[in-house]
């Protein structure tokens, strides 16, 4: 069927040269979208507030491609509001002032939604501009940001809003897409006879990095510039044609398999075993197949406790800050905090003793080899008849020199924690000779 798209607009050939795909497959309503089930699901806050018809000030915080204009324009859609839509890029005071004046013309009859997408371009004197006609409900704003609207918008636009944040579509959510582009006649390509293996669907939904435009971007230069082929004339796309149109080569590594298990094992190993370069090599082929780079950071932070412990007590600092740096930043920037945490691990003194310390002690303790703590040990001390006179008064440590007394701290004499000569541990471990001797 020809689409009669009135936006459509003739190429040099003279045949209609249609939308890109992701436009036109943009949804149409709440139940169409795809992802964002944490504000949008059954009973949360966004779709209760749209479906009630009580529209707020609303402000949309997210990567590209997670849906932060289609939501906006969903909901003009079904509070049947005038909409209005402007950008950060392309605005200025005098644009901003316009389309508030001129939305006071319809005030009485019908609210007007005004979009700002990128509003966190903005300056301070443009966001302060809209605050009167937000204050006195003129508009009802929506803004769309990929920045934190805590630092890049204005406290008083953001006291009164709802902030709502948008996540990155995960992969299913995206492999979804691409299957409804695919048979959608109407919007899609379900008219071009097209499919896509497993394969090369599972590889672009990790190429996309979560966002939706560029998943059907790709998609779409994939099946038109594939000729059909077999019996049938029917377009098939490849892992091999989707890595061409991408320019992006598949790195064989399943998130749920035996690539992903034996891609961090290697990392792990590379930098316990103090091989910065392995080490990086790893920690890069994880990058590029789209490992989540929380779980790196986590298993780092694992690593600095279990292999270098307090051979650089500095290490596990590190690993956290580390961890918090890319939950804060996220990609493409994280991959550099995470090099300088594998780096400085890989490269740090080794010791496992305080890994080694506690599983002994647990051993012990699931053996049946539990003990009572010592009576001046204990959180009170109660004076009764049948009480061992012999029993030792607790000794305050910081009443003798260098704060070491000589003191039962445990009924068996055990020794668990067993200090290298490694790094600062070295340290440590004469520390604790001179407390055997009293501190001397």
């Amino acid at each position: 069927m020809e689409n009669t798209d009135l936006f459509a607009e003739k190429n040099r050939s003279g045949e209609y040269s249609l939308p890109p795909l992701a436009a036109c497959m943009r949804p149409k309503t709440l139940d169409e979208i795809v992802g964002q089930k944490h504000i949008l699901g059954p009973g949360k806050l966004l779709r209760r507030v749209i479906e009630a018809d009580r529209l707020t000030n609303l402000i949309f915080y997210g990567p590209p491609g997670c849906g932060k204009t289609t939501l906006a324009e969903i909901i003009a859609r079904v509070t049947k509001c005038r909409f209005e839509r402007t950008s950060g890029v392309l605005s200025n005071v005098s644009t901003l002032r316009k389309l508030c004046e001129g939305a006071k013309l319809f005030q009485e009859r019908q609210s007007t939604v005004l979009f700002i997408d990128e509003i966190h371009r903005f300056n301070k004197s443009q966001q302060d501009t809209l605050l009167p006609y937000v204050e006195d409900g003129t508009v009802t704003l929506i803004g769309a940001t990929t920045h934190n609207p805590n630092v890049f918008v204005n406290s008083p636009l953001t006291s009164r809003s709802l902030v709502f944040e948008l996540q990155p579509l995960n992969e299913e959510d995206i492999i979804e897409l691409i299957n409804r582009a695919l048979t959608d006649k109407t919007n899609g390509l379900g008219n071009l006879k097209a499919t896509i293996t497993d394969e090369a669907a599972a590889f672009l939904s990790v190429i996309c990095d979560g966002d939706a435009r560029r998943a059907l971007t790709a998609l779409e230069v994939a099946v038109r510039s594939t000729p059909p082929s077999g019996k049938k004339k029917s377009v098939i796309i490849t892992a091999e044609i989707m890595q061409d149109c991408v320019q992006r080569k598949m790195v064989l590594y399943d998130k749920n398999e035996d690539g992903h298990y034996d891609t961090i094992s290697a990392f792990i190993k590379s930098v316990r075993g103090s091989d910065p370069h392995a080490a990086i090599y790893w920690l890069a082929k994880m990058i590029e197949a789209g490992e989540d780079p929380r779980f790196i950071a986590r298993r780092l932070i694992i690593l600095a406790s279990e292999d270098i412990g307090n051979a650089d007590p500095r290490a596990l600092n590190l690993a956290v800050s580390a961890m918090q740096a890319v939950a804060f930043i996220g990609m493409p920037e994280a991959r550099i905090t995470l090099a300088q945490a594998t780096t400085y691990l890989a490269t740090a003194p080794k010791s496992n003793a305080s890994y080694v310390a506690v599983n002994d002690a647990m051993a012990d303790i699931k053996s049946g080899r539990t003990m009572d703590v010592p009576e001046h040990l204990k959180n009170m001390h109660v004076k009764s008849q049948g009480k061992n006179l012999d029993d030792a008064e607790y000794q305050y440590p910081h009443n003798f020199k260098d704060t070491v007394v000589q003191q039962d701290y445990i009924p068996v004499n055990k020794e668990y924690y067993r200090p290298t000569n490694r790094g600062y541990e070295d340290t440590i471990g004469k520390r604790m000779q001179r407390f055997k001797k009293g501190g001397q």
